[in-house]
Parts: C-alpha cells; sequence; structure tokens
C-alpha cells in the first residue's frame, strides 16, 4: 500500500454552508458534482458531502456525534507567526477556536479550531519537521 493520504471527506450538515466557510478561509473549489465540494490541497483532495450520504457511501451508521469521530486534521505551517495568523483567519471566517495558540509539550506551537460541524483543525509548527516548497510536510529529518 502507498503510504500516503490522497483525499479527507468531511460529512457535514449543510454542504453549502460549510463551502462558504472553506471559501472565507482562503480555499478555492475545484469544480464539483453537485451535492459535493472538491478542494485541492497541496498534494492532497479534500472533500465535503452530505453527512448521512457519506455515511452510506462509507457503510457505516450515520449517529450524530458532531464532528468528532475519532480524526483530527492538521496543517503543518512554517512558524508560530503563521500559526497565529491561520487561527485569526480560521475566526474572523466563523471557526470556534477550542484551543489558543501556545507553546506545546513536544517542543512546537499549535492551536486549534472547529468548522460550523466541529471537524477539529490543528494548525501547527513543528520545528523538527520540514516544509517543502510546495507544501509537503516532511517527518523528521527531511527526506520525506
Amino acid at each position: 500500500m502507498d503510504m500516503r493520504i490522497s483525499m479527507v471527506t468531511l460529512g457535514v450538515a449543510d454542504v453549502e454552508r460549510s463551502r462558504d466557510f472553506y471559501r472565507r478561509l482562503g480555499w478555492t473549489q475545484s469544480p464539483s458534482p453537485e451535492g459535493l465540494a472538491f478542494f485541492q490541497a497541496g498534494g492532497t483532495v479534500f472533500a465535503l458531502w452530505e453527512r448521512s450520504a457519506l455515511a452510506i457511501d462509507s457503510g457505516t451508521d450515520d449517529l450524530d456525534r458532531g464532528g468528532w469521530g475519532g480524526v483530527t486534521l492538521a496543517v503543518n505551517v512554517t512558524s508560530p507567526a503563521d500559526v497565529d495568523e491561520l487561527i485569526d483567519e480560521a475566526e474572523r471566517a466563523g471557526a470556534r477556536i477550542v484551543r489558543t495558540p501556545d507553546r506545546t509539550y513536544w517542543g512546537g506551537y499549535s492551536g486549534v479550531f472547529t468548522d460550523p460541524d466541529d471537524h477539529p483543525w490543528e494548525i501547527a509548527y513543528n520545528p523538527y519537521w520540514t516544509i517543502t516548497d510546495d507544501g509537503r510536510t516532511l517527518l523528521g529529518d527531511g527526506r520525506g
């Protein structure tokens, strides 16, 4: 199996509301079928789909547990200032800030916000990782 994440799909209550939220964050939507929203996110595709439709397609029960389903999405950036900037941008777009940016126990700096369906997003600076010019996050020594 190829070790990479190709697509992340969030099951949302209202695709248009969530699409508008991510657009306000500065994301550009790619051509998408009706009822879905696709965004190119570096080398990964990010998608929004109506929650019950995603549950059916995924073969799972649609238990309304909010956005927490055992997954936290993350964006790694190149400095603590970038963390602050993105958290502020998310708040202006309507996000709920659940952890204000601060130093972490692991030596980095991060904060967390949730989108309109309570999907958590961590914005993190990790001084031990490398962010390439094309947006890839390289673990450890930067050799990927």
